[in-house]
């Protein structure tokens, strides 16, 4: 073979390898798809937090504390986050709303890159967000923390133009402020109702909560007043702790219809101040409507929700069961049988990011034989009385479950703390804590 003829085979048998076309050349077994970017080392990655509320705010500071170079970015609108934590005692006077205000200096002071921006979309393939202002962040890791949004229109006639008359008060901020004022301006003998939704949705204690603080509120300052929740549900957690303490605090001014009683709110006519179910009409002097939930829509159009609304995750990572090298976590995610609430989102955020840093150096994730979760929800009845509600969750063979109390014969029942004083303290520590634990503050 001359020298020539063989320059020409060896470059067409080179071509043909390069384009997987010779059976047992290297590139014919290489799968299809999207190229992998080469893994960075740790302290080169690209972490970016989407979302700025108890579970992205950990997860930020959890990753920077486990590796102080790593770079972390945290994209939220917002340069102050309202915490839902405490906020029904802002509709009564017993909090400012600045005191439940927490900045993002903490998070800088650690190192993270704070970003005030929307993101507009995501792609998760090619790894990269686009923001509000046309800007373009890259990342080798995602989290996504979204939150909730509302789905307007249930009840029926319910939208952001009626959440004006009829306050949800259920993202802190603005609307604290415009249900509280309503309160004010009540009559005596006045009457507040309270529309709680079916289905998942942030704090189940929390209109319970709500309508016993009211309820002090108006002992104290309106005391011919009354308080309806109309219920979407059959019962309520702590229920009888609650409707107990009720009895004895505001006798005959707290009034509960569960959905069996036509509890449900199926219609809302602003103008008239008037809620209706399914058989009656009923006017009230403030209206607080609480509307159904779901994560995020930036959640949803990027792909990261389920047919069933929410968003399911990998409970060993919080990985996206939808998007590789996606987290999802606080409120938008599928965690059951945690509760959507800040000590679980806070939980989350800090299991994630160990389990980012485990990936990130190559390692399988946190090797705890039994990683365990902790949440805790309180609840002011009074302003110096509060029940709580504990749960301690385990991970074992990639599910999540809820740890039972044992005793020498086994699992027992648990039995919840009382109402008291002592938990009403307890409350104010542990949200002194969370606040420094999750924000830096």
């Amino acid at each position: 073979m001359s020298l020539a003829k063989g320059r020409r085979t060896f470059l067409r048998l080179a071509a043909l390898v390069a384009a997987g076309c010779i059976p047992g050349g290297r590139l014919a077994a290489t799968p299809r798809g999207p190229v992998e970017a080469p893994v960075r080392k740790p302290s080169k990655a690209q972490v970016l937090i989407i979302g700025g509320g108890f579970a992205g705010s950990t997860c930020a500071l959890e990753l920077r504390r486990l590796i102080p170079a790593l770079n972390v970015t945290l994209v939220d609108p917002d340069d102050r986050y309202v915490t839902g934590p405490m906020s029904n005692s802002v509709l009564v006077g017993l909090r400012s709303l600045a005191s439940i205000t927490v900045s993002r200096r903490g998070l800088e002071r650690a190192g993270v890159r704070y970003v005030r921006d929307r993101v507009r979309s995501i792609d998760t393939q090619g790894r990269r967000a686009t923001l509000g202002s046309g800007a373009v962040l890259s990342f080798d890791r995602l989290v996504m923390s979204p939150g909730i949004r509302f789905l307007w229109g249930r009840p029926l006639g319910y939208d952001e133009a009626a959440a004006q008359v009829m306050p949800h008060a259920w993202i802190a901020g603005a609307q604290t402020e415009l249900l509280a004022a309503q309160l004010r301006a009540m009559r005596n003998g006045g009457v507040v109702a309270i529309s709680v939704p079916a289905g998942p949705m942030r704090c189940p204690p929390a209109p319970f909560e709500r309508a016993s603080l009211i309820a002090d509120y108006l002992k104290r300052h309106k005391p011919r007043s009354k308080v309806l929740i109309f219920d979407a549900n059959n019962r309520f957690p702590r229920q009888a702790a609650f409707t107990d303490t009720w009895q004895a605090l505001y006798p005959g001014m707290i009034e509960w219809i569960p959905v069996v009683e036509d509890g449900a709110v199926v219609r809302v006519a602003p103008p008239k101040m008037r809620v209706y179910t399914s058989q009656h009409a009923h006017h009230a002097d403030v209206i607080n409507i609480i509307p159904p939930q779901a994560p995020a829509l930036l959640a949803v159009q990027a792909g990261l929700a389920s047919d069933h609304g929410w968003c399911p995750v990998d409970p060993e990572t919080f990985e996206s069961r939808l998007a590789a090298r996606v987290h999802v976590i606080g409120d938008a995610c599928i965690a059951d049988p945690m509760p959507k609430s800040g000590s679980a989102a806070h939980a989350e955020g800090a299991h994630c990011a160990r389990a980012i840093v485990a990936a990130l150096r190559g390692n399988a994730p946190p090797s705890d034989s039994t990683p365990r979760f902790e949440s805790v929800c309180y609840s002011l009845l009074a302003p110096a009385r509060a029940l709580s509600i504990h749960g301690r969750f385990q991970l074992t063979d990639g599910t999540i479950r809820e740890m039972p109390v044992l005793d020498e014969a086994g699992p027992v029942a648990p039995a919840p703390p009382l109402p008291s004083a002592q938990e009403a303290q307890n409350a104010d520590a542990w949200y002194r804590r969370i606040l420094a634990d999750s924000f830096g503050e």
